[in-house]
């Protein structure tokens, strides 16, 4: 069989054993709807109120403030739009910054053409919005402000709890939104301390299932919900709910490692991997020094992501040219940070995960220069 070296784990992971087995037995043993009132369905009930209680947990947060989705983008919707919705009487602002995912700020872009006002605010050199230009940006008529507490191209962490307390000084209505699909399972996170009213996080990439996301909203805060049905997680996302899928979420939950102790490996495997790149003299780091290390984007001068991409797709490694969600596209993030259209056409993002090992680093090295050797020969 082919040696498979996979670094692409900020598109999406392998499911772990734990998560597998979770999903199995909630399918053949646990397969009631949650709903009914019959022991059946309450063993399904069950996989619910464990899976809240571990999401919860992680967070710091009350097992009542945790909504099942069907992935993060829905989560986001469901926050944003909530969220705007429920407080454009008070408010025509919104506040967020231009490296967001995709189903951030599409979400926003749809209230800006209904006539709203947005702020997008540009990051650093580093990739991180400064704090100067949040307290600037938010007013008494800001209703949200949204934004990731890690980017998914190049692993910067962003001042979520600064927005928290710019809120609260400025007396702002606004509640505050926190994409953490990138950062959940990989850093510590406490919702009380972050200051956030919303957050959302995705069972995909912490090898769970894809199909199954989680909104945390926080017990005081009121937002509309966008779709109507059952009464399902108290109205705010109805729908007969994926026993399954939040079955596999509770087992890859409960299969993460100490988030500390884990962090510091994935750290030392990522300054493994840049001294390595260094050392190679073609190979451009994009990821500042304080990003969370398992994201690393770099750029090979002189070589098209695209292609290179596929050279290492023929050797069993997989890394990406920038987010899956970009579809090809200039990546938004490499762009806000005012690299060169070369270095940015030369990208490649190294993401990594708790299965990852020197040895796949040595391998990928390996190879990209086997591809700079032969790719600009030809």
């Amino acid at each position: 069989m082919k040696q498979i070296i996979y670094l692409d784990n900020s598109a999406t992971t392998k499911p772990c054993k734990e998560a597998i087995d979770s999903i199995n037995t909630a399918l053949t043993e646990n397969w009631g709807n949650p709903s009914s009132l019959h022991s059946v369905g309450i063993s399904a009930e069950e996989i619910l109120n464990s899976c809240r209680e571990a999401c919860a947990k992680v967070i710091s947060a009350r097992s009542d403030e945790i909504f099942f989705t069907s992935g993060g983008t829905e989560a986001n919707n469901i926050a944003i739009n909530g969220a705007v919705l429920s407080r454009m009487k008070r408010g025509n602002r919104i506040v967020t910054t231009e490296i967001e995912h995709p189903s951030v700020l599409e979400a926003i872009k749809v209230f800006k053409d209904k006539g709203l006002e947005v702020v997008t605010l540009k990051p650093d050199s580093n990739g991180c919005v400064c704090e100067q230009d949040i307290l600037e940006a938010v007013n008494e008529k800001t209703i949200l402000v949204s934004i990731m507490l890690v980017n998914n191209e190049i692993g910067t962490i962003q001042p979520v709890k600064y927005a928290s307390k710019v809120i609260k000084e400025k007396n702002a209505p606004a509640l505050l939104h926190c994409d953490a699909v990138q950062a959940f399972g990989k850093m510590s996170i406490n919702v009380c301390d972050l200051g956030v009213d919303l957050l959302t996080f995705s069972g995909h990439k912490i090898h769970g299932p894809k199909g199954i996301g989680v909104l945390y909203k926080k017990k005081s805060v009121h937002i509309l919900p966008l779709t109507f049905g059952g009464g399902q997680q108290n109205s705010i996302r109805p729908g007969t709910e994926p026993t399954p899928l939040i079955a596999g979420l509770e087992g890859a939950i409960k299969a993460l490692p100490d988030t500390a102790s884990q962090q510091k490996i994935i750290g030392e495997l990522c300054e493994y991997a840049k001294a390595s790149l260094l050392n190679t003299g073609f190979a451009e780091i994009n990821s500042p020094k304080n990003a969370l290390p398992y994201v690393l984007n770099i750029s090979v001068p002189g070589i098209r992501s695209e292609t290179l991409l596929h050279f290492l797709d023929s050797k069993g490694i997989f890394v990406s040219s920038g987010s899956a969600c970009a579809k090809g596209s200039l990546s938004p993030t490499l762009t806000a940070l005012g690299l060169s259209s070369k270095r940015i056409d030369s990208a490649l993002r190294i993401s990594f995960s708790r299965f990852n090992t020197k040895e796949d680093v040595d391998t990928l090295i390996e190879e990209l220069k086997n591809a700079v050797t032969k790719l600009k020969r030809s």
